[in-house]
């Protein structure tokens, strides 16, 4: 009986077209994974995207403080108007247990009692400003608290409140106390303040 020549995979073209079909598809998965692998976005887990997700909560928290001091009912002033017009020109700062400015305590103001209850909580710095344009067409803007040098990732939010005589018992005296000064005499048009919220993470 005749003996049959061993298998030759050399020998079976069949057998080596399988053979680099398989080898080609090995390397095309493998060059696959490996392009996978350099393009998958790791931006979850880097400092740019991680501080991009702290701005904008910053930013939410920052629009609901203002809109939320700014809101008024049945025709009275809001919260943060009354602040400015209560302000007696100072800046205050968190001491870690109020807002002081030398031996003296912000009282009676809804933003720093608002900030109290929602922002030091959560260790957030931030200050307070009031900008706005003077007689001379300059701008000016003082700080109302004031609690260091904001960072590079810090955010500002901004709400602007207009001011008119008829908000204040003396405006000479308001101008006085706080230099925001009447831009218009002739109307009951005092001016425009633009109250400005910064908040950034230590």
């Amino acid at each position: 009986m005749r003996a049959k020549a061993p298998f030759s995979i050399s020998k079976d073209n069949i057998a080596q077209i399988y053979t680099l079909e398989a080898l080609i598809a090995a390397t095309i998965i493998i060059g696959v994974l490996i392009f996978s692998i350099q393009a998958t976005s790791l931006t979850p887990l880097t400092s740019s995207t991680a501080n991009a997700h702290v701005e904008t909560h910053l930013y939410t928290i920052g629009q609901d403080i203002l809109n939320s001091l700014d809101y008024s009912q049945n025709g009275e002033d809001s919260d943060l108007k009354k602040d400015i017009l209560n302000w007696d020109g100072d800046s205050y700062s968190w001491n870690s247990v109020t807002y002081a400015h030398t031996n003296k305590t912000l009282v009676n103001s809804s933003t720093a009692d608002m900030l109290k209850t929602v922002i030091v909580p959560r260790g957030i710095a931030h200050n307070v400003e009031f900008t706005w344009i003077d007689n001379n067409g300059n701008t000016i803007t003082l700080p109302y608290i004031y609690n260091g040098e904001p960072s590079n990732n810090a955010v500002v939010v901004s709400k602007k409140l207009l001011l008119s005589n008829s908000d204040m018992q003396t405006p000479s005296q308001f101008a006085t106390t706080t230099g925001i000064g009447d831009m218009d005499t002739n109307t009951d048009f005092y001016s425009l303040i633009d109250v400005r919220l910064t908040l950034w993470r230590m």
